[in-house]
């Protein structure tokens, strides 16, 4: 079947710059696709993360290029792997077209909210949880000396509600030593959710190693940034978290399939998309009935969008 294609570019400036241990990130470029059957349309959203193991903006633009103003359900199938990014929003614009519109009441959500590197997490958590109320908070750590940022998590729990919990996300930016060294500290910490990718993403046995010898559970992230890496850690034996960036990690219906077929614990986060790829993940993450917050929370770093058409 042939449908129509449109696409625009656009750009989101962070209203602060996210501080990761990748770096500093300022700017979310993406392309936001339609697709129409000649009654209704559906659109669907490609955000990169290259550093994270997805296609460049570059090449995502050049595909949605190659196809002009047409692409069929058949090309949309082919979508090679090396292009995860297009085949979630490709795919997700087209069940969309073909399957019952659902409604995502947000209300009803569980959402992780995102808090900034360093000591500013110490107040910036306060006005999120007067507003929404929520129970579940990120800090990103692995961005400044350890010993610096293990004071700011103790001070940081001390100040949290007991019903709250908190996740740190090191983005690989501890070594083993390291690693060892704050989980000494949040076995003792109760408020601790999860660790998520204290190592760089090729330690899957050294991470296997640390979740046997500490009770803090931990959370693959950037270890399985593409489905393929995904399967690959269920096989070699991982029993923690699964961190899944839908948005890249290609078809939707291929990714829900697996997990629902492998019961594996996972948590959906976000890419820092716009609400139409947020809306997708959430529409495929509901099949799951997951336990755990969804990591979207993100509001407060995110400006509008500036787009350009094709």
């Amino acid at each position: 079947m042939k449908l129509k294609l449109n696409f625009d570019i656009y750009q989101r400036r962070f209203k602060q710059p996210l501080r990761t241990s990748h770096g500093i990130w300022q700017i979310r470029e993406g392309i936001i696709i339609s697709l129409s059957n000649g009654i209704d349309f559906a659109r669907g959203e490609i955000a990169p993360l290259s550093w994270f193991g997805s296609e460049t903006m570059s090449q995502a633009l050049e595909f949605c290029q190659h196809w002009g103003d047409n692409i069929s359900t058949e090309d949309i199938a082919k979508i090679p792997d090396r292009l995860p990014a297009c085949q979630f929003a490709f795919e997700s614009a087209w069940l969309n077209l073909t399957q019952p519109q659902v409604n995502i009441a947000l209300d009803n959500l569980d959402f992780c909210y995102l808090l900034p590197a360093g000591a500013t997490a110490l107040n910036a958590w306060q006005k999120i949880y007067q507003q929404q109320h929520n129970t579940t908070f990120k800090w990103k750590i692995g961005v400044y000396p350890l010993a610096q940022e293990i004071e700011i998590l103790q001070q940081l729990v001390a100040t949290l509600p007991s019903q709250v919990k908190l996740r740190l996300d090191a983005n690989e930016g501890l070594n083993l030593t390291q690693a060892q060294q704050l989980l000494a500290v949040t076995d003792n910490l109760t408020a601790i959710e999860f660790i998520e990718q204290p190592l760089a993403r090729d330690c899957l046995r050294e991470m296997i190693r640390l979740s046997q010898e500490y009770s803090t559970p931990l959370a693959l992230d950037e270890s399985v940034a593409s489905f393929l890496q995904l399967q690959q850690a269920d096989r070699q034996g991982w029993q923690g978290i699964f961190t899944i960036k839908a948005a890249i990690m290609g078809f939707p219906s291929r990714l829900i399939e697996y997990c629902q077929q492998h019961s594996l614990d996972i948590v959906f986060s976000s890419v820092l998309e716009t609400e139409i790829g947020r809306d997708a993940v959430l529409k495929f993450a509901r099949q799951l009935n997951h336990p755990r917050a969804f990591g979207f929370g993100v509001e407060g770093f995110i400006r509008g969008i500036n787009g350009t058409t094709n």
